[in-house]
């Protein structure tokens, strides 16, 4: 049987346009400034919660999907908490990207996403292969619906957004649901469902820079009592190739069931298949002077014959019930297949006075599986006079990767020019490292974890709540050398506390702190040949959320402290071919974010992110070196605003800067800071037709997004140009 919603919040009347507005930049004002006393007295608007007690679910197990809702604000999100929650209940810094926002930027990768939203940093390379980061730290995981898979670029398993309703993303570890993954946080994409009535679009897009697009998305019914729906979205994108010869392709095509067994239970099944054919661009050497070279935006410093083609499946299957009294069960899992093959040749040093370089290449194999299962039971509860929550579970997964790998620092005998390396003769640089055992390894990793869980999130008073938590884990981690024919695993158990608390201050705002844990894996090994420790980091968080008009416009200021020990370290001793656990960081920093709709015609993503790292015990200078790239200041802000009635009616404009200070690498080759301005203008014919041009780079800036090492990495951001996209709505 179905339940009745509970309203943990009372929703407020909606007020005239410009009242809204001017109670916005009073809210804002006051979650930058700290609430002072004065401000809170002079609020003509105190209301507190509801005070009426209604045990009999949550309302956001049945929230609609974003697209139904339209617009950019949503008022809660499951990444990290596993029962959907408000945004203002989870304290952490969580931001979550709508169907909306995505088709506005002409978003189509998890990495271009990346790019725009508050508080990430992307490491470009190709479009689906690059690195995301959070807080000086790589998203290596990526969740569908709250279940796991490995993420990296090496491999192209960034995914793409055609499948998904909104991409949800927290900063920060969260130990209690993912244990063994990043520091960075967890992505989670939730996924497009069936819908219960007909719907249908079809949509194609070209570009200044080679880019091409086409998109079909059918929904609907199966059946006459409408107990069975479906959805199929097939989707076809030429990236944009704006270096020479640097093709990127890719194709997705998702189908999904939702079937009702009864009133109360629901069964959901999910394909999805994803491809990739590129022609790769692994960025620029640097001068002989060591200088990034601005003029040669379009050089291409590879063989045309470079390639990187992968595959990958994803199937995915949840049962959901809703108990009466309220409670709510899931059982879920995700078996994920992929494979990539890439051969492609790179420079392999900085140019010369005579614009001559080495050639360097690789050559790889990736075979890849996984498996995620999860069932949790959620129920809220009356006591204290108020409603409270609590989560318990338990999870499951396996990630299984086997990696054989050619390199080659010399492709060729002698140093070449840049039109000698776009027509170098074509080397299997894998099979060549394979027949001659230089530059070549085979590695099988695998991680087997099962763990149980539990939440309480309990309300002593109507304005506080106390999350506490816990998890106990059970790993079992093994790297196998192929070529050395050796192994090395290491199993043991792991606790991962959890805290927080928040408390309203009124209706629109609400304090909070929390603190998290999580633990990774290593695949180094120390002297004994046995594999080290796994390391182990913690975040200490505060800050303050604002939630106005109903949820749709949310805001966070937040400060937070990171410490990551145990990290792999190369001993001073010469000659040393093993590791010890000696690397320790502290990270901290402050973000700003603002994002949702103001109207229901405006709507703005904006943020500031300031981080501060230290190292404070390094490691290698390679490992360590991935903080220089993290830039102190990032500012990211989008807009847009659509039009409704007179003569500007079905109008839309919008527009956006992405803006950040100077980064280094490693091998200190510096970049300053930049800034990009991108627009967009869109036109509803009516209700069916509509058509958008993306803008991007509008004043042609030329920057670098990344940079590396002498030889290769420094990748040079996109120029101006346009995207047309062209959408029919059945």
């Amino acid at each position: 049987m179905s339940t009745q919603p509970r309203e943990t919040r009372p929703i407020q009347p909606v007020a005239p346009q410009g009242w809204r507005l001017s109670r916005l930049a009073a809210g804002v004002a006051v979650t930058l400034f700290g609430m002072g006393q004065n401000a809170l007295a002079q609020s003509t608007e105190t209301p507190t919660r509801l005070d009426v007690i209604t045990v009999e679910g949550n309302r956001f197990y049945e929230m609609e999907s974003s697209e139904q809702a339209g617009g950019y604000g949503i008022d809660a999100a499951t990444v990290g908490t596993k029962a959907p929650a408000s945004l203002r209940d989870i304290p952490q810094s969580v931001s979550v990207v709508t169907r909306e926002a995505i088709e506005d930027q002409g978003l189509s990768t998890l990495d271009e996403l990346g790019r725009r939203t508050p508080g990430m940093r992307v490491l470009t390379n190709d479009s689906g292969r690059s690195s995301i980061y959070a807080r000086g730290y790589e998203y290596d995981e990526f969740n569908i619906d709250g279940l796991p898979a490995p993420m990296s670029s090496i491999s192209g398993s960034v995914p793409s957004l055609a499948a998904f309703d909104r991409v949800e993303i927290m900063r920060g570890p969260s130990g209690l649901f993912n244990s063994t993954s990043e520091m960075g946080g967890i992505v989670n994409l939730v996924r497009k469902r069936p819908t219960d009535e007909f719907q249908a679009h079809v949509q194609g897009s070209v570009g200044t820079e080679d880019q091409l697009g086409t998109q079909v998305d059918v929904a609907g019914p199966l059946n006459e009592s409408g107990s069975v729906r479906g959805r199929v979205v097939a989707d076809y994108t030429e990236h944009a190739s704006f270096v020479d010869y640097n093709d990127n392709e890719q194709g997705d095509v998702y189908a999904a069931l939702d079937i009702d067994i009864g009133d109360a239970t629901t069964l959901g099944l999910g394909f999805l298949h994803n491809s990739r054919d590129i022609v790769v661009n692994n960025g620029q050497p640097v001068g002989s002077d060591g200088e990034l070279l601005y003029g040669s935006v379009s050089e291409f410093y590879g063989a045309k014959w470079n390639d990187f083609d992968s595959r990958s499946n994803d199937w995915i299957a949840e049962l959901k019930h809703s108990f009466s009294g309220g409670g709510y069960g899931r059982l879920a899992a995700r078996y994920s297949d992929r494979e990539a093959d890439f051969n492609y040749a790179f420079g392999g040093s900085a140019l010369d006075n005579d614009q001559t370089l080495n050639v360097a290449g690789i050559g790889s194999q990736i075979d890849q599986q996984a498996l995620a299962v999860d069932a949790s039971y959620s129920k809220p509860f009356e006591v204290f006079g108020n409603v409270s929550e609590f989560v318990v579970g338990a999870d499951y997964k396996r990630y299984e990767t086997d990696n054989e790998s050619g390199r080659s620092r010399g492709l060729t005998s002698d140093r070449v020019t840049l039109e000698e390396l776009n027509d170098l003769a074509f080397v299997d640089v894998l099979a060549t490292a394979r027949a001659s055992g230089r530059g070549y390894s085979y590695t099988e990793s695998r991680l087997e974890e099962t763990g149980l869980y539990a939440k309480l999130t309990l309300r002593p008073m109507a304005a506080l709540a106390l999350i506490a938590g816990g998890r106990v884990s059970h790993y079992d981690a093994e790297e196998t050398n192929k070529v050395a024919d050796n192994s090395q695993d290491r199993d043991d158990n792991a606790f991962t506390p959890y805290a927080g608390l928040v408390f309203d201050l009124d209706a629109h705002h609400s304090l909070y702190a929390s603190y998290s844990q999580v633990f990774k894996p290593q695949a180094s090994t120390d002297a004994d040949g046995d594999l080290l420790k796994p390391r182990e980091g913690e975040q200490y968080e505060a800050g303050i959320k604002g939630s106005y008009f109903g949820g749709d416009l949310n805001a966070r200021v937040s400060a937070f402290r990171l410490y990551d020990e145990n990290r792999a370290a190369t001993p001073e001793s010469a000659g040393a071919s093993y590791s010890v656990p000696l690397g320790k960081m502290r990270i901290q920093g402050g973000e700003f974010e603002v994002t949702g709709s103001l109207t229901d015609q405006w709507d703005l993503i904006a943020g500031y992110t300031y981080l501060d790292t230290e190292v404070e015990e390094a490691s290698t200078a390679r490992d360590d070196g991935i903080f220089l790239l993290m830039p102190r200041n990032q500012v990211k802000v989008w807009t847009q605003y659509g039009f409704a009635g007179g003569i500007l009616n079905g109008l839309r404009v919008g527009g956006g800067v992405t803006a950040m200070s100077n980064f280094s690498s490693s091998s200190d080759v510096e970049a300053p800071g930049y800034a990009v301005v991108d627009a967009m203008v869109g036109y509803d014919f009516n209700d069916h037709l509509s058509a958008q041009l993306n803008l991007n780079n509008i004043l042609d800036r030329t920057y670098y997004n990344r940079v590396g090492g002498v030889n290769t990495f420094n990748i040079v951001g996109a120029p101006a140009n346009a995207v047309a996209t062209l959408r029919y709505d059945f």
